[in-house]
């Protein structure tokens, strides 16, 4: 039977956590949304034109800490405002949320537009300087040099790419459950979407 979580949100803002720890919780399948992108802006990177590398993209190329660094990062935020490369990638992810056994995805569209029927919707946010923070900690924490003021000029940066983007702007669903994790340990955001979850499976 198909139930699908939708968790949207900003960079840095524990979306990514939130959506892991809920899928081992569930037993269901998870998909980063974002890596789709990262994925497309590594090889746009590499001189591949971008649609072509979305027409191309499979699922083992989702792998690798490869796709984690922040340069890729900002090559994943330049391809997602083409909406040509959005429309590539559509028909991917819906297939994936729709799976029998249930599904976890996160990114910044989810549940306004690829998956607008998702059984959960979920908008998780939090302050930026504290999302950069956060961003700059897991850089050190996997050995890349990294500036904290240059972090929170990136967070900002992609924010703005993201809400201001003609096509699919990041913003939280109608119906979506907002859940602010700022001020948040990841035990309580994930006790707090797990509440919304249980209730909606009820």
């Amino acid at each position: 039977m198909a139930f699908t979580i939708a968790i949207d949100g900003p960079a840095a803002s524990g979306k990514g956590t939130i959506s892991r720890l809920l899928a081992a919780e569930y037993g269901f399948a998870h998909l980063d949304t974002g890596l789709l992108y990262r994925a497309v802006g590594a090889r746009m990177m590499e001189g591949v034109d971008p649609l072509e590398a979305a027409k191309a993209l499979r699922a083992e190329a989702l792998d690798g800490d490869a796709l984690r660094t922040p340069e890729v990062a900002q090559a994943a935020s330049k391809v997602a405002v083409i909406p040509e490369v959005r429309a590539a990638l559509l028909d991917f992810q819906r297939a994936f949320a729709r799976r029998s056994g249930g599904a976890v995805l996160d990114g910044r569209d989810i549940g306004t537009v690829i998956c607008p029927e998702a059984e959960v919707k979920l908008f998780v946010t939090a302050n930026a300087e504290t999302r950069a923070r956060r961003r700059h900690a897991e850089l050190l924490e996997r050995g890349i040099a990294s500036d904290y003021a240059e972090v929170l000029a990136d967070v900002q940066a992609r924010d703005r790419r993201d809400m201001e983007r003609s096509d699919a702007p990041l913003r939280p669903a109608p119906d979506a459950v907002r859940l602010d994790t700022t001020t948040m340990s990841i035990d309580e955001a994930l006790a707090a979407a797990r509440a919304v979850v249980d209730s909606r499976r009820a």
